[in-house]
């Protein structure tokens, strides 16, 4: 029972720890509800024009999505690098399937919209087609000053 005792000491002085926390939360709080000032979102003194968004666009979410899935890969294929002439064929087909499957969670997460930033632009109406031609005439017609004929 005595090799129990720094298990049972560390679990009594967490708890303990809560109890204290909870404890002093409930006396130190203040007793009155916040103003709608206090409530009200605070960007560099500026009133804002708007309600904030209740919720995040899914989009954020996809993206960090992207970032945890490379960042699990890279995590992976360090220890892989370090031991691969030891697993040899084994371990090459294992991360093979490894990246297999990163790259289809990849695809995934791009056909829901993942890295779409923003509204589809959509050219105007009566507007001639983008090619090399309108982009160079377009641009030096932008660099004409006043006076110049076209």
């Amino acid at each position: 029972m005595i090799q129990y005792l720094p298990i049972l000491i560390l679990a009594f002085l967490g708890l303990a720890f809560t109890a204290f926390s909870l404890l002093s939360s409930q006396l130190l709080a203040p007793r009155k509800k916040p103003t709608a000032a206090k409530l009200a979102p605070y960007e560099c003194g500026i009133v804002p024009s708007k309600e904030p968004p209740q919720r995040f666009p899914v989009r954020f979410y996809l993206v960090s999505m992207i970032f945890i899935i490379f960042d699990i890969e890279i995590v992976f294929l360090y220890p892989w690098a370090v031991v691969f002439h030891q697993i040899a064929t084994f371990g090459l087909v294992e991360v093979i399937v490894f990246a297999a499957v990163v790259f289809v969670s990849f695809l995934y997460l791009i056909s829901n919209g993942a890295l779409t930033w923003g509204p589809s632009k959509v050219l105007q109406a009566g507007m001639p087609p983008r090619s090399s031609e309108s982009t160079i005439s377009r641009i030096s017609g932008a660099r004409r000053s006043p006076g110049q004929a076209a």
